[in-house]
């Protein structure tokens, strides 16, 4: 089992910063020459995209051969992609640069996994290996490695392999930061306390509705966390539309871009961990989470495109879900939730109901949360076993760029039933 482990890198010294700034401008210096002949390759028709020159002469000695064969093996990847994507009809271009030397790289490099090294303790600290070059440079020893403190507290401080490591300058944070990926004995695992079902319907004004077989109820509000994306998107359509002719981005875009997917990535993150905590809690085994391409199925429109491909990365949510969900030993299947938000719990219809913003309604009498409703209703075609009525306090959980916490404002019974206060998650 793969899993990641995210923390902060300190240089503790002006000199020691210098060092690892020259390291990742090298890295991205040769991700761009390697990226440039490949792209020239692939306009070529005689050309070899796979075919490139040797680099590890002239960047050896800053970088050191197995982080230049990183680099080489990271762009061949992102290439491999561009050509799947590309058979499939969903390629968006060909892999990009990493900045220019005049107006400011993108600082990012790849560690092999032997070529560094992690204690965790009081003072944690990683270990990079760097070219001979940029040793003798700084008075490096010969064997000697550049020492950085981490901080942050990751969730596998012991595995039994670990991965590539990525090195990056958060600009946003004004921090370095890292990626660890490591692999996890299965047997580390945790069980399900219980043999319970949940089920989720997923939107962007309310990110996830749940309703588990226990009678638990929550709602993840998105709406703001939304609106931010969706101004974001608009600041970045002003400024390519401000362009010179065959510029097709900028530093302050490519800024705004990273800015926006790392904001989400962060929320999406810190919601699936919080959710699959509080199922586990719960009993939870298994988890149905609905299918993206229904909404689209019926209720197409250009804000509902871009709140279910644009903000939610529906691939990459299920990916996250279907990972932490592992951890605690949950299964999670992705079925078909069409007409789940349209039809009424009360007599069945699909046709006859009407939804306002966040409340749905039925001639038959029936008014309650849509979202909610919707999850309710997914649940009980997933299971043969009767579903109770949800318990009287859905628990609302809003966003504060940090965490997750719950909303003084968790609807109850009578917010649900009541068109002047059944506006919760708008």
């Amino acid at each position: 089992m793969k899993r990641t482990n995210t923390f902060d890198v300190v240089p503790q010294s002006d000199e020691d910063e210098e060092l690892l700034r020259r390291l990742l401008d090298a890295s991205a210096a040769l991700w761009n020459e390697i990226n440039y002949e490949r792209r020239e390759n692939y306009a070529d028709p005689d050309g070899d995209v796979w075919d490139i020159s040797e680099y590890r002469g002239r960047y050896g000695g800053t970088l050191g051969a197995s982080t230049v064969q990183q680099i080489e093996r990271k762009n061949r990847e992102a290439w491999r992609s561009f050509f799947a994507l590309k058979k499939k009809g969903e390629a968006n271009g060909k892999p990009g640069f990493w900045g220019n030397a005049e107006d400011g790289r993108e600082l990012r490099t790849y560690i092999r996994n032997t070529s560094y090294s992690i204690e965790w303790g009081e003072y944690s600290r990683l270990e990079l290996l760097v070219g001979k070059d940029l040793k003798d440079e700084y008075r490096l020893g010969h064997r000697e490695r550049l020492r950085l403190e981490i901080r942050g507290e990751p969730n596998w401080k012991k595995y039994d392999k670990q991965g590539r490591l990525e090195v990056f300058w958060d600009e946003q944070a004004q921090t370095f930061r890292a990626f660890q990926p490591v692999t996890i004995d299965n047997f580390r695992l945790a069980h399900p306390l219980a043999d319970e079902t949940t089920a989720l319907d997923i939107g962007a004004n309310n990110l996830v509705a749940c309703t588990t077989t226990t009678g638990t109820q929550l709602l993840y509000e998105g709406h703001d966390l939304f609106e931010r994306f969706r101004e974001t998107t608009r600041e970045i359509a002003r400024l390519q539309s401000l362009l010179d002719d065959g510029r097709y981005s900028s530093n302050r875009i490519h800024s705004l871009y990273r800015g926006r997917t790392r904001r989400r990535d962060h929320a999406q993150d810190a919601l699936v961990r919080d959710l699959i905590e509080r199922l586990h809690a719960e009993g939870v085994s298994t988890v149905f989470v609905g299918a993206l391409t229904d909404v689209l199925d019926t209720h197409w429109s250009v804000e509902a495109n871009a709140k279910t491909h644009n903000f939610w990365a529906f691939r990459q949510f299920i990916d996250r879900l279907a990972c932490t969900a592992e951890e605690y030993g949950m299964e999670v299947e992705v079925r078909s939730e069409a007409w789940t938000s349209q039809e009424c719990p009360n007599c069945g219809s699909t046709e006859r109901t009407t939804r306002h913003r966040d409340t749905l309604m039925c001639p038959c009498g029936f008014e309650g949360h849509a979202d909610l409703t919707a999850s309710e209703t997914f649940l009980r075609r997933q299971t043969d076993d009767a579903v109770p009525r949800p318990m009287a306090r859905p628990v609302c959980l809003t966003w504060n760029d940090h965490d997750w916490s719950e909303s003084p404002r968790s609807c109850s019974n009578e917010e649900r039933t009541n068109p002047q206060v059944a506006s919760v998650g708008r």
